[in-house]
C-alpha cells in the first residue's frame, strides 16, 4: 500500500487494542477516509483481534455506529476523522483518531492572501484534520499585516475548530473580524462558518492547492431557505423529525417545537428516523412540511432533494411566530 496523506496513528491503534484486550473491533470512517479501511483492518488483525469496517455513511462525531457495534458484538469502536464531543460514556467504548493531514497548506494560503486584501481583521477556522495547519496560517496572515482571531469557546476540542453543526469558535470572534478564512478541504464547513457568522468567508484548500470565496453559494442557500419558510407558513400539518443517532437525538426540543407550532394553529406528528432521506418522507403524503431536529445541515445543504420544506429548528420558530426572518438572519442558523 502507498503511504497515506493522513496520520492514521497506526502504532497507537495497535497499542490501544492490545492494552484493552479487544477481540472484535468496528472501524468507522467518514467518506474521505474509507479508502484507508483495508489498511486499518490489517493493523487491527495483526493484534489478533477481528476487524470489521463499517461501510455505512458517517457524517460526524454525532453519528457513531453504536447500534451496529452492539449488534455485531464488537467490544470497541475505533472512529477516525473526528474528535470526541464530550458526551456521556457509551456501552461500547469509543476510540477517536483525528487523522491529521500531512499535506502542505502553504500554496493555498498564498493564493488566499489576494482574496483577503480588503480585510484587515481575519478570523481563522478549520476542521480537525487540518488543525495542525492553523499556526502556519496565522503566521502567514500576521506577516501580511492582518489582525488574526482564533475562537476557543471550549465547546470543541481545539481552538478554531468547527464541525458541521457547531460554529461556536467562529461566532465567538465574529464581532471582532471582517472576514473568515477556513483552512481545509471542501466547501461544507466554510459554508457553515458563513451561515453562522454572516461574514465573508474564504477557503484555503490544501488538497486542490487553491483558495476561493463561498459567498455566492451561501447567498443561494439563504434565498432557498426563505422560499422553504414561506412555503411552510402555508402548511397545515407538520412532521417533526426526531433523529435516532446518538448525537442527533433531541426529543425534548422536538416536543417544544411541537407545542409552539400547535399554538400557531398547526397540526403536528412526531416522527422518529435514523436517516432523513427524501424516500423516507415520501411515505407520509398527508404531511405538508417537516421540522428537522436531527442534523441541521440536512435542511441547509440538501433542500433541493426534498419535495416538501424541511426546516431547521430556528426556521420553525419563524413559522410559529416566535422569530422574524430578520431575527433569524442575525442569529446563528445552528442554534436551537
Amino acid at each position: 500500500m502507498r503511504p497515506s496523506i493522513f496520520d492514521l496513528e497506526e502504532e497507537r491503534l495497535r497499542e490501544e487494542i492490545e492494552n484493552r484486550g479487544a477481540k472484535r473491533v468496528l472501524i468507522q470512517l467518514p467518506e474521505g477516509l474509507k479508502p484507508e479501511g483495508p489498511r486499518l483492518a490489517a493493523v487491527v488483525e495483526k493484534t489478533g483481534a477481528t476487524a470489521i469496517v463499517s461501510a455505512d455513511p458517517c457524517y460526524g462525531a454525532c453519528d457513531i455506529a453504536l447500534q451496529e457495534a452492539e449488534s455485531l458484538g464488537a467490544d470497541l469502536v475505533v472512529h477516525f476523522g473526528h474528535s470526541e464531543t464530550g458526551g456521556k460514556p457509551e456501552r461500547v467504548p469509543i476510540l477517536y483518531f483525528e487523522a491529521k493531514t500531512k499535506l502542505s497548506i502553504k500554496q493555498a494560503l498564498e493564493k488566499a492572501l489576494p482574496l483577503l486584501k480588503h480585510f484587515k481583521k481575519v478570523g481563522l477556522t478549520t476542521m480537525v484534520q487540518h488543525g495542525n495547519m492553523l499556526s502556519e496560517a496565522r503566521e502567514l496572515l500576521l506577516q501580511a499585516r492582518k489582525r488574526v482571531a482564533v475562537g476557543d469557546t471550549g465547546r470543541l476540542k481545539h481552538a478554531g475548530q468547527v464541525i458541521g453543526c457547531n460554529y461556536s469558535n467562529a461566532t465567538a470572534v465574529a464581532k471582532d473580524v471582517e472576514a473568515f478564512l477556513f483552512v481545509g478541504g471542501g466547501r461544507f464547513h466554510a459554508v457553515g462558518v458563513a451561515l453562522a457568522t454572516s461574514k465573508p468567508t474564504f477557503v484555503a484548500d490544501p488538497y486542490e492547492r487553491r483558495a476561493y470565496s463561498i459567498d455566492a453559494e451561501v447567498q443561494k442557500i439563504v434565498k432557498q431557505r426563505w422560499m422553504s419558510i414561506s412555503e411552510a407558513q402555508r402548511a397545515e400539518r407538520f412532521g417533526i423529525l426526531i433523529g435516532l443517532k446518538s448525537g442527533q437525538r433531541h426529543l425534548e426540543k422536538a416536543q417544544q417545537i411541537k407545542e409552539k407550532l400547535k399554538k400557531a394553529g398547526k397540526k403536528t406528528t412526531l416522527l422518529a428516523v435514523r436517516e432523513v432521506t427524501p424516500d423516507a418522507l415520501l411515505e407520509f403524503p398527508t404531511i405538508d412540511a417537516y421540522v428537522n431536529t436531527a442534523c441541521p445541515r440536512i435542511s441547509l445543504d440538501d433542500a433541493y432533494r426534498f419535495k416538501k420544506p424541511v426546516l431547521t429548528m430556528n426556521e420553525a420558530m419563524v413559522v410559529a411566530g416566535e422569530l422574524t426572518w430578520e431575527e433569524l438572519l442575525k442569529k446563528s442558523w445552528f442554534e436551537g
